[in-house]
This record gives C-alpha cells, sequence and structure tokens, in this order.
C-alpha cells in the first residue's frame, strides 16, 4: 500500500450571524505520504481533524483525491479502483451498515452475497471467521445484531471486513468506546492477522498505548501533513532528552520543593499517590546527576524517600510534541 502526495480540500459553509453564510475551504490533507509493507501494522495518529479518516476513505476508494497519487498492490485507487476494493477490507464504524433483526450469521450471509461469494465457500468462511473474533462464544451467532453490546458489534464489523480474506485492512478506530475485553481481542486479531497471515494493515486510534501494543510502526500526522514517522521507539529518540524523575515520600516536609526550585530543578507537579505517598516529578536531562542532588536535599529536610523512578518518553510524550509544536521530521 503506497500513498504519495495527497491531497484533499473541503469546502465548507460557515455561519455569520443569524442568517448569512460564507464559503470555507478546509485542506483535509496536504501531500500526505505513507507506505504499509506486507505483514506490517503501520499506526496513523494525530489530533481530529488531522486528516486521518480522509486518507482511510481515499485509500479505500471512498473519496477523490485533489492530487497525489495511491495504490494497492499496484493498483490505482483512482483509475481501477474495481480492482482495488477486491483487495481491502475496511472497519470504519463498528456500527453503520448491519441490519438488527437480522442475526450476526445472516448480515454476513447477506454481505457475502453482495460480494458474490459462493454459498459453500461463503458459510465455510463466516463459520470460521464467527469463531476467529469470538462471536461463538458469545452466543453471538443466531442473536439479533439490534441485541448486540458495542463490543459483538466491533467484532462482527472486523469479521465483515475479513469477509473476502483480503490482503489489506483498513482500521479506522476499530476498538472506540469498547470494554476492555473486546479491545483486547481486536488487538490481539489484528496482530496474529499481521504476522501470521501477512496482512497489510492501516490502524487509525487514538490510544497512544494500544498504539504500541499493535503498530510496527507510526505515521503522525498534523494539519494535513506527516509531522514524524518510524518505529515507537524510533519517535521517542527522537524527543529532545528529558527525563521524568518521580519521587515518592511517606510526607512532604514544608519547603522542600521550594528549595529544590532555588537549586535550579524543575520541579513540575506535586500530589498525593493512591497508595497515601506523597510524589512530585522533576524534569531533567541530566537524570543520574539529578536524582543525586534530589536525594541530598530530601535528607536534609528529614523527608523520608520511599523510591525514586526514572521515567523513559512514551509514545503519549511524542504526540504531544509533535502536535502542540508542529513539528516537521
Amino acid at each position: 500500500m503506497i500513498a504519495e502526495k495527497l491531497a484533499k480540500k473541503f469546502v465548507t459553509k460557515k455561519r455569520v450571524g443569524l442568517l448569512r453564510s460564507h464559503v470555507e475551504i478546509v485542506e483535509a490533507l496536504r501531500g500526505v505520504s505513507l507506505r504499509v509493507r506486507t505483514g506490517e501494522v503501520v499506526g496513523l495518529l494525530g489530533p481530529n481533524g488531522a486528516g486521518k479518516t480522509t486518507t482511510i476513505k481515499i485509500l479505500s476508494t471512498l473519496l477523490l483525491p485533489d492530487s497525489g497519487y495511491a495504490s494497492i498492490y499496484g493498483y490505482d485507487v483512482v483509475r481501477e479502483a474495481s480492482e482495488v476494493r477486491k483487495l481491502i477490507g475496511i472497519m470504519l464504524t463498528v456500527e453503520k451498515g448491519f441490519y438488527g433483526r437480522l442475526t450476526g450469521r445472516e448480515n454476513l450471509i447477506y454481505f457475502g452475497s453482495l460480494y458474490g461469494m459462493e454459498k459453500q465457500e461463503l458459510e465455510k468462511r463466516i463459520d470460521y471467521l464467527l469463531d476467529l473474533v469470538g462471536l461463538k462464544e458469545l452466543g453471538g451467532v443466531d442473536r439479533l445484531y439490534e441485541e448486540y453490546s458495542l463490543g459483538m458489534r466491533a467484532r462482527l464489523a472486523l469479521a465483515r471486513a475479513l469477509l473476502k480474506d483480503p490482503p489489506v485492512l483498513l482500521l479506522d478506530e476499530p476498538t472506540l468506546g469498547l470494554d476492555p475485553p473486546s479491545a483486547r481481542r481486536i488487538r490481539s486479531l489484528v496482530r496474529e492477522l499481521a504476522s501470521r497471515e501477512g496482512k497489510s494493515i492501516l490502524y487509525t486510534s487514538h490510544n497512544m498505548f494500544e498504539v504500541e501494543l499493535v503498530c510496527d510502526r507510526v505515521v503522525l500526522i498534523n494539519k494535513g501533513v506527516v509531522a514524524a514517522e518510524g518505529t515507537p521507539e524510533e519517535l521517542k529518540s527522537k524527543l529532545p532528552d528529558v527525563r521524568t524523575i518521580e519521587v515518592y515520600l511517606k510526607q512532604l516536609p514544608e519547603g522542600l520543593t521550594e528549595e529544590m526550585r532555588k537549586h535550579g530543578l524543575e520541579v513540575r507537579e506535586q500530589n498525593q499517590a493512591q497508595d497515601g505517598l506523597y510524589v512530585f516529578k522533576v524534569l531533567t536531562r541530566r537524570p543520574n546527576e539529578v536524582v543525586s542532588d534530589i536525594m541530598k536535599l530530601a535528607v536534609s529536610k528529614g523527608a523520608d524517600i520511599v523510591r525514586i523512578k526514572i521515567e523513559e518518553p512514551t509514545l503519549e510524550d511524542v504526540f504531544v510534541y509533535f502536535t502542540e509544536r508542529g513539528v516537521k521530521d
């Protein structure tokens, strides 16, 4: 899957006053490029309105780009859209498009028939998928769709995306709003589909923890452009060399944090942890030296240190750094 310099504008009307409005042009994409290799899960991240869903819709042939190029297995998504659709499975929402008065199995039979699948092949595939996504164990095979929980609906949506056994999957926030067991099941399946079956998967999510678990690489877009890309570890390494030191105390002596600030330490948060300990955070580029300074100052104030923890940057830190600063990698 390849996208090169995709651009897309939308014309909207913005209300001015009670009866008037004026035309406004929104640039959803301004030259987004990305690549997803065989057997790879690539996370597409960005704040709301960054262009993630627009990118997914262009790659799935649901939207035409204003400029740029995209292809799936060598087929142009604009000129060869019918061939592209044979190769992709898409999950844009966990709820839309299903029929409430049909069972889970009947819904899949209906969509498989639309795809032109033969009856025997379709029934065998549906049995396999219902078991794969865990709907058999949840009793969702012959239950009406309108009785499904949100987690069951997400599992059925993934099963529908896999009906044709496509080599490419486009998953737009597939775990949004799900309970932990259902979200865990979806994440596990995505990893298996990539590693075991060699599927190319483009995966959008706002859950940074989830992205680190699921994705091999990450493409971060902001305001319609690519702000950074790489593996989670590569992106973390691009942050300024700042570490967070968490200091846990049995009590917080009066004037301790003020004394630390006088010695040039950047003390940020002070609060009480869940276990009843007091905790404060110090940002530094010299973690080893600063830990020694903290201990000396704490002892001088009579503080009883329980533990000190040096935190490495997280993918959430990467997200905030690149989106808030508008940094172009």
